[in-house]
């Protein structure tokens, strides 16, 4: 078992348990400051006129000032100060208060987080009768077990009379006496009604804080304070004649109200980590709004705050964080724009209901781990709500399942205490099962079935308990991180993206101390007018496809992706060594463009040599400020091609039984074959960054997003073309003088046009057949170049003006044939061609 010293322990369960003056953001401003180990807050306090509040929580070396309300920053002020004074040396280089500091923040209110709740459409009621041999088993179990709630029999999602075989597994957990005893839940959200009959025999009020009221019960106090009460119901309501039960029915329950009102990252922070000796797990069904248009996540001191209780909390074992995927499926939103649910340190749990389908909500993404069951189907979950006595059947969204995975999780921790957060993460991967509904399933390197829609399935109790038991545990966290890859081109719009990849290799990894990937990160720039149009996808070395990034019909934003991280769970168990592969896609044209600037990689995994692994350091805010640093090991960036539509969703394959109702899954139960996830993209020209400067000549020149070599043959052949047609300019110029020279009256084209005047017909005919060939030459070429720019066909141009009056005709070439009374098409024809062209794609 790894777990810290005694000493260690004690010192962080008092720094934790450590309680923090209430604030009043209405009368004080409230700064959060990182200082030197040797720094001293009381002295930095005198300095600058601030009141010293406390020790940040369990953040180490992070400190909690206020000051009466004011407009500027004090904090950054005195910095500035104190580096003029030095510029002009009115102050020496000699030791100064300010110096210590390392990171200062005044904190603001931020609006509220938005709870992932959905209230099920009540018009449609389930219509499935239950199965007369499920109702039976139901009632034995209650029996067996003393369960006499009396809302049990309507909590499908513990045992299914109607779908059987479609809920969560647990009964038979239960009949072993593991029910959640010594595990602490806490549910971080607005509120837990303690005083509620079904919540009260369990209830932890030393794990428990109102960081919206500042007071110690975070007792619901607004009407729609209900939120987190049914969320605790899933996790401990207890076995008794209230409601009905809990997954994890004897596991103490505390609560940490933050929904309830604007809140700062400090407070978020310390919320999160409340407690972390005491609790250890922490459900958390929130986010950023649900919109398909926000691109959000946690701000510096929040993510300090989750890898200090992965680090720390449950004694070293690892606080487990448990997040809802998200509500927002319907507006085309995707878990990996939320910087909670994309966490490596969060489990991402989605929905199914009560048929296994994907209800029209829950966010599918690449950081999304498991699924289990929640509203949909003509149901909902059935649980405890605010009152003494009160109960609902109208619980739902992703906000339901995430406390689901948490009483889940509880069960597997009573069953093996010492496992750390990532045993929870392999576990859930390795025990959760894929089940038979369409999507884009495709099996791992290590044997397992992915899907962005599913995860690796839907969560199983009995399997996650049993696995538990003799579970392996994993070796310390190891990382690796790759250079910034420089990029710097224009993503072309519509069916042509844009490739970089990078080559990780064994010596690389080894020096890292790396065995095994877990989790994939990737932060990237990209500038572009309408972020809403990007796609990005990521092939590893193993041919595994996690798309990162999926485009949004409501996302509008001209900020592209600012040092954004994505996250992939996709790749748990590959080695990582090999090309790694990020496409770039601009799925619409529509004008709106831009360019990929850079992108760096992230492997976290297992280490090879647990003695030689040291702690990841807490993030700094400037951790990823090294943009301009050019690496030895440079990307190589390909012009990709990539077809429409995408793969058409696969079905698990079914050759397997169906396990027995509320058994273990058998052996079998896992999918042995699949189709490959078919690969998106072909490789059609290829440029290496680093060998190829990005222009051929200066601004305002455009690059056309290709290497060197092609930019010449662009010029070059644009060159060929403008002296071709300025001399065929001149010699039709030429010959329209000498013939005005001979002429014998104003009518020379009606002369020459009559069918008697065979030196003048003949004249026409070779003039007409030279121009023509000349004009359906000049439409090849065009088509050519034009293919250079856009990726479309010459036969497209061709077949669009095949009598030569294409958008390359010259306009002295038409005066002519005018004059000379031929048939030279229709003009309104040949712009019909020209906007065709503009707007067809192959």
């Amino acid at each position: 078992m790894r777990v810290l010293g005694f000493w260690s322990l004690l010192s962080i369960a008092s720094l934790a348990a450590a309680h923090l003056p209430a604030r009043n953001y209405t009368t004080h401003d409230y700064y959060a400051i990182r200082l030197a180990p040797s720094s001293s807050p009381a002295e930095l306090a005198a300095h600058l006129g601030l009141e010293y509040e406390g020790e940040l929580g369990a953040l180490a070396d992070h400190y909690v000032f206020r000051a009466p309300k004011h407009t500027n920053d004090i904090v950054e002020d005195g910095i500035q100060e104190l580096k003029r004074r030095r510029r002009k040396r009115e102050v020496g280089s000699a030791y100064h208060p300010l110096d210590g500091v390392s990171f200062t923040q005044k904190q603001k209110l931020k609006p509220r987080h938005w709870k992932r709740s959905v209230i099920p459409d009540v018009q449609r009621a389930s219509t499935e009768a239950p199965v007369d041999d499920a109702i039976r088993a139901q009632s034995d179990v209650a029996r067996a077990l003393g369960i006499k709630d009396p809302i049990f029999p309507e909590q499908w999602h513990l045992f299914n009379v109607k779908t059987p075989g479609n809920d969560i597994n647990v009964t038979d957990v239960w009949l072993q006496g593991i029910t959640g005893k010594n595990v602490t839940a806490c549910i971080v959200d607005d509120g837990l009604d303690m005083d509620s009959d079904d919540l009260k025999d369990n209830f932890f009020a030393a794990g428990s804080y109102d960081f919206n009221d500042h007071v110690d019960l975070p007792r619901p106090m607004l009407s729609d304070d209900r939120h987190g009460t049914r969320c605790a119901g899933e996790v401990a309501a207890g076995k008794n004649n209230a409601c009905g039960v809990g997954i994890a029915y004897d596991s103490k329950i505390s609560g940490v109200r933050i929904l309830s009102g604007e809140i700062t990252d400090l407070d978020e922070a310390l919320a999160i980590n409340y407690e972390l000796q005491k609790n250890d797990i922490y459900s958390c069904s929130w986010g950023p709004p649900d919109d398909g248009k926000t691109m959000q996540g946690p701000h510096i001191l929040i993510r300090r705050a989750m890898v200090t209780a992965i680090q720390k909390g449950r004694g070293g074992l690892g606080s487990i964080y448990v997040f809802a995927a998200g509500n927002g499926a319907n507006v085309d939103d995707n878990c990996n724009f939320d910087g909670y649910t994309n966490s490596i340190y969060s489990i991402t749990v989605g929905a199914i209901d009560n048929h296994n389908v994907h209800p029209y909500y829950s966010e599918a993404c690449s950081a999304q781990l498991v699924v289990t069951y929640s509203s949909g189907g003509g149901d909902a979950i059935h649980t405890t709500d605010v009152g003494a006595n009160q109960c609902t059947s109208g619980h739902g969204g992703t906000s339901a399942a995430g406390p689901i995975g948490v009483g889940t999780f509880a069960l597997a921790l009573q069953a093996r205490p010492e496992l750390t957060w990532r045993d929870m993460q392999w576990l859930t991967v390795m025990t959760a099962v894929p089940f038979d509904q369409p999507s884009d399933w495709t099996k791992t390197t290590i044997g397992r079935m992915f899907s962005h829609q599913f995860g690796y399935g839907k969560l199983d109790a009995w399997a996650i308990v049993e696995a538990a038991k003799t579970w392996k545990l994993v070796k310390p966290q190891a990382w690796f991180s790759s250079p910034w890859m420089h990029v710097k081109k224009a993503i072309p719009e519509g069916d042509r993206g844009l490739a970089s990849s990078f080559e990780v290799t064994a010596d690389m990894l080894k020096k890292a101390n790396f065995e095994r990937v877990e989790h994939i990160t990737l932060t990237m720039n990209i500038e572009h007018q309408r972020r809403g149009d990007l796609m990005v996808d990521l092939i590893s070395p193993d041919g595994m496809v996690s798309h990162l990034s999926t485009a949004r019909r409501n996302d509008e934003s001209g900020e592209g992706y600012d040092d954004w991280t994505f996250m992939s769970v996709a790749h748990f168990g590959e080695k990582g060594i090999g090309e790694w592969k990020i496409i770039v896609k601009d799925i619409k044209e529509n004008g709106k463009t831009g360019n990929f600037t850079d992108w760096k990689l992230r492997l976290w995994g297992e280490c090879i040599d647990a003695s030689k692994q040291q702690l990841r350091p807490l993030p700094d805010e400037h951790d990823d400020d090294n943009h301009d640093v050019i690496s030895d090991h440079p990307a190589a960036t390909t012009s990709v091609t990539v077809p429409s539509g995408g793969a058409a969703p696969t079905a698990v394959p079914t050759d397997h039984p169906e396990r027995p109702v509320n058994q273990k899954p058998s052996s079998s139960a896992t999918p042995s074959s699949t189709a490959a996830f078919e690969t998106l993209i072909t490789a059609t020209s290829t440029s290496t960054a680093s060998s190829a400067p990005d222009n051929f000549l200066p601004s305002p020149f455009p690059t056309f997003g290709v290497s060197k070599r092609t930019q010449i043959w662009i010029y070059g052949s644009i060159a060929l073309i403008l002296i071709f047609c300025a001399s065929l300019a001149a010699y039709f110029y030429l010959a329209r003088r000498k013939r005005l020279r001979s002429s014998r009256d104003d009518y020379e084209f009606e002369v020459l046009d009559d069918a008697d005047d065979d030196e003048g017909g003949a004249r026409t005919g070779m003039l007409n057949g030279a121009a023509g060939a000349r004009r359906k030459g000049r439409a090849r070429r065009g088509g050519e170049l034009y293919d250079a720019f856009a990726g479309e066909s010459d036969e497209d141009l061709l077949s669009e003006s095949e009598d030569g009056d294409g958008p390359y005709r010259d306009q002295e070439e038409r005066d002519f044939d005018e004059k000379a009374g031929r048939n030279s098409g229709s003009e309104g024809e040949g712009s019909s061609a020209s906007e065709s062209s503009g707007g067809k794609r192959q």
